[in-house]
């Protein structure tokens, strides 16, 4: 965004983009607001680029999706969500799957000052939230679901990790188990902070200590999950049930439980979060949490067209959805 439209709105006390509305003559600002912003236009003696101003007025009609990983259906889900909601605006949706891997993202980033694409979604925690913000005050749009960025211009649409994680790891705890591992994603990433955090709240509920050697990261993935568990039983701290921050680390313990002749969920129970597609058809069945994948991709979407229209005039910009606890098989078996 012109640095001069970001002048303006601090004279005037509003955002960035109530200026950008006042110059669009968009009805959804109020009269007093209006005068307010053409007041401190005058002052700076302000002219937009007229160029620009075209420019900017083009249209793709074209969203871009970053995912970190296509194949798994966490976000294939949300993908649908979003394409869905998207077509029913007449709008196109750019996937891009990063592989996970950050150089690629920042490389997809890039299709907003290309002008490839007029907004963009990102599924992806690896996009650090200061990065987000710089993107947006150079009036790109974009919105996150599975996250929250603190911005007032950046939309997004997630579930309580907190609340989630601490209902399934207290489930853990009342089926009579006293020592739960935690196997969690990208180290750095504020949905496994969240869910540590809720881990830990349950811990602290139930009087059972908390122990730094029952932790370990995975990465969201499979491979990670099988990784992470096989060194937790490399220490000297035994455990007995297994809350994964997603299905897919949960695939992992299962295959590591399988080649170890560990049975679940007699000698192991385990938890994951996101109730893909295939954990109901495990043996056992995995208890998982239910987030609503489908939902929150289409409501984000519809959020940032809005946006993007200069039709979002509600003051909510981050929906926080609620989650489920699924509880089947694999965390049945109580514990004497």
């Amino acid at each position: 965004m012109d640095k001069k439209i970001v002048d303006v709105a601090k004279r005037a006390g509003v955002s960035a983009a109530t200026v950008s509305r006042v110059l669009n003559e968009s009805s959804l600002v109020s009269e007093k607001t209006k005068v307010k912003v053409l007041q401190a236009i005058e002052e700076m003696d302000y002219h937009p680029n007229a160029a620009a101003k075209h420019l900017r007025s083009q249209k793709t009609m074209t969203l871009g999706i970053i995912v970190p990983d296509i194949n798994v259906s966490y976000f294939s889900e949300i993908i649908k969500g979003i394409e869905n909601k998207a077509y029913a605006h007449k709008y196109k949706v750019l996937i891009c799957d990063s592989d996970n891997q950050i150089e690629k993202e920042m490389e997809y980033l890039d299709l907003l000052p290309d002008r490839t694409v007029d907004g963009m979604v990102l599924v992806t925690p690896r996009v650090s939230d200061d990065m987000i913000q710089e993107y947006v005050k150079k009036g790109y749009v974009i919105g996150v679901v599975g996250r929250a960025v603190v911005h007032d211009e950046i939309l997004s649409c997630k579930t309580d990790n907190v609340k989630f994680s601490t209902e399934a790891v207290s489930h853990l705890v009342k089926q009579g188990h006293q020592q739960i591992a935690y196997i969690g994603g990208y180290s750095d990433s504020l949905e496994n902070y969240e869910r540590m955090e809720g881990y830990m709240k349950a811990l602290k509920d139930g009087k059972i200590p908390f122990l730094p050697s029952l932790i370990d990261n995975g990465d969201f993935e499979e491979t990670g999950g099988y990784q992470a568990f096989c060194r937790l039983r490399e220490r000297n701290q035994s455990f007995t049930a297994v809350y994964a921050a997603n299905d897919e680390m949960a695939l992992g313990v299962y295959r590591a439980c399988r080649e170890k002749g560990i049975r679940i969920p007699e000698d192991m129970a385990v938890v994951g979060v996101d109730n893909n597609r295939i954990t109901e058809y495990l043996l056992p069945a995995l208890s998982t949490v239910e987030q609503p994948k489908y939902e929150m991709g289409s409501q984000l979407t519809e959020m940032l067209i809005n946006q993007m229209h200069g039709n979002d005039n509600s003051p909510q910009k981050k929906h926080v959805i609620h989650s489920k606890l699924i509880i089947r098989e694999s965390s049945s078996y109580l514990r004497e």
